[in-house]
């Protein structure tokens, strides 16, 4: 195997093996694992309309990190493409300083897979998004030029409300408070 087909196999297992938070993520997590299975360049996104994405659910003392997206204006988790030879657990750390400049890092124990989507993008484009648990320091955000200004922590309560309704059953099985 090549090491992207190793990647894409571990991919997987990896995406078959979560235990989906609604149904939403159910039908996600089925069309993914379809979907690496018969695409021939997944992680491309010129190779197909249908592609992986990667993106981060960033958490720290003050709650989530998210930013007003600048297309859709909705409120969403940091995330992007994934760049050649790339995983997308390290494109989900890169995306993080790219749109917000905070420095995010994964749990120690190692990239954490915390939810998966689907769903339709810009200019006819089918994203599979892996979305994986990163931890940041409290700071301040400070998106660079070209990106959007809106980026702001959220605690738990706001966050559920203000977030897109893709993320928050993601959200909801996180909140760290007890139940």
């Amino acid at each position: 195997m090549t090491p992207t087909a190793d990647l894409v196999a571990d991919l997987v297992a990896e995406v078959g093996a979560r235990v989906p938070v609604d149904e939403r993520e159910a039908r996600s997590q089925a069309a993914i694992v379809a979907a690496l299975g018969r695409l021939p360049h997944p992680l491309d996104e010129h190779a197909d309309r249908v592609h992986v994405t990667a993106s981060a659910i960033v958490v720290s003392e003050r709650g989530v990190l998210l930013h007003r997206h600048k297309r859709l204006g909705r409120w969403l988790q940091p995330g992007g493409h994934v760049d050649p030879g790339e995983a997308p657990s390290a494109a989900a750390v890169r995306e993080v300083v790219e749109e917000t400049g905070l420095v995010a890092t994964h749990p120690d124990a190692g990239p954490s897979l915390v939810h998966v989507d689907v769903h339709d993008a810009a200019r006819g484009h089918v994203h599979l998004d892996l979305r994986y648990l990163l931890e940041a320091p409290p700071d301040e955000p400070r998106p660079p030029p070209g990106e959007s200004p809106d980026v702001s922590w959220f605690d738990w309560d706001a966050v559920v409300v203000i977030a897109d309704d893709a993320l928050v059953g993601a959200l909801r099985a996180l909140d760290p408070r007890p139940r």
